[in-house]
């Protein structure tokens, strides 16, 4: 027999609809928005600090047919539904969704927003698939560095001591050998970056001086042809992190996303929000960490091709002619290691990566 809970133990609403996989919306009789859960956050890439106060007609298109549900259920007092709507907004990208308006009774004109997209699980299925292939190419580093990079270094002393002897034109041969040796030697050590090595030191990270930092080289190099967007959340908390290593990953992402970017009216936007409702656990222990910090890069490129999607963060895939195919994998290797997760939306002109990270908590070792 199910029991009543003590009026003491009630429970917060708005810890429930934070938990909530579908993204809910307060519409007040003026159109402007005066609550949003973890969800809608996510889904509008925005924080509840700035969605609040704004109008729901700054967020989607003045035809947009949720305008419509929202204004028949205001009026009529009823609760309407509608499935399969096309959601595509720079902020959302393009999304099919099932929408429910519903009026509140007791704040006459208020209207609960519900809006949720069946490819939710998809979407973190693929963001795990991430931290798989990271994990395969960990295991092939690991190979590399004992089947392959040992035994090289015997095969290049040998050359140079058969060097000493040979006559001039047999020289040519052994420093080849040695040459070749040095390259393999070289590319195996690009490999090692992603092996288990003990846990980096970590720190309260402020993620705007990282990406003010990733702005820079890139406005200096290989981002001069594109605009850079900045739209910062300005009141995120710091991440538990490591520098170098996020520098390293926002450096690939955004340097991608400037390479994908056309080269007349190329732009690159980085933006940082605020979610809830995302736990992950950390890697190598117990712990579930909450992934409020969400930083984005999105660009104007031709998007991703369907084929290379499953493949992605897999070492050695690439499009680039001259690629190695080494750094979405290393992006996923250090947000795995962080605990975090990385997901991408692409279509034409709009390719997203996000990046979700940890904040620090109370109990954090620096």
């Amino acid at each position: 027999m199910l029991r009543r809970q003590p009026a003491s133990a009630a429970m917060d609403p708005s810890i429930v609809l934070g938990a909530l996989a579908s993204a809910v919306m307060v519409i007040d009789r003026d159109g402007m928005i005066r609550y949003v859960n973890g969800a809608a956050e996510q889904l509008f890439q925005s924080g509840a600090t700035y969605l609040c106060g704004h109008a729901i007609t700054d967020l989607l298109p003045p035809d947009s047919p949720v305008l419509s549900l929202i204004s028949q259920a205001r009026d009529e007092a009823l609760v309407v539904s509608e499935y399969g709507i096309a959601l595509d907004t720079p902020r959302t990208g393009n999304r099919t969704v099932t929408v429910q308006a519903a009026a509140i009774a007791e704040t006459p004109g208020h209207v609960v927003l519900s809006l949720h997209e069946q490819s939710i699980a998809l979407k973190i299925g693929g963001s795990l698939a991430s931290r798989n292939a990271a994990r395969s190419v960990t295991a092939m580093a690991a190979m590399l560095a004992h089947e392959v990079k040992n035994p090289l270094s015997g095969i290049r002393g040998a050359a140079q001591l058969l060097e000493t002897s040979a006559s001039e034109d047999d020289r040519i041969l052994t420093r080849l050998i040695v040459d070749e040796a040095d390259r393999i030697v070289a590319l195996v050590d690009r490999m090692e970056v992603f092996s288990d090595k003990p846990s980096v030191e970590r720190s309260a990270i402020n993620i705007h001086q990282v990406l003010e930092h990733v702005r820079r080289l890139a406005e200096n190099g290989f981002g001069r042809h594109v605009r850079i967007i900045e739209n910062y959340d300005p009141s995120l908390p710091p991440v538990f992190g490591n520098r170098d290593q996020l520098i390293q990953v926002f450096l690939n992402l955004v340097k991608n996303a400037a390479e994908s970017a056309p080269y007349e009216g190329g732009e690159v936007v980085i933006a940082t929000a605020y979610q809830h409702g995302i736990r992950l656990a950390m890697p190598g222990t117990d712990t579930r960490r909450h992934l409020p910090l969400v930083v984005s890069i999105q660009d104007n490129g031709p998007g991703i091709p369907e084929d290379l999607r499953p493949h992605l963060f897999d070492a050695f895939v690439t499009t680039k002619p001259s690629g190695t195919g080494l750094g979405l994998a290393l992006v996923a290797k250090i947000v795995g290691d962080h605990g975090g997760i990385v997901e991408f939306d692409s279509t034409p002109r709009r390719t997203v990566f996000r990046v979700m990270l940890p904040m620090v908590q109370e109990g954090d070792e620096f």
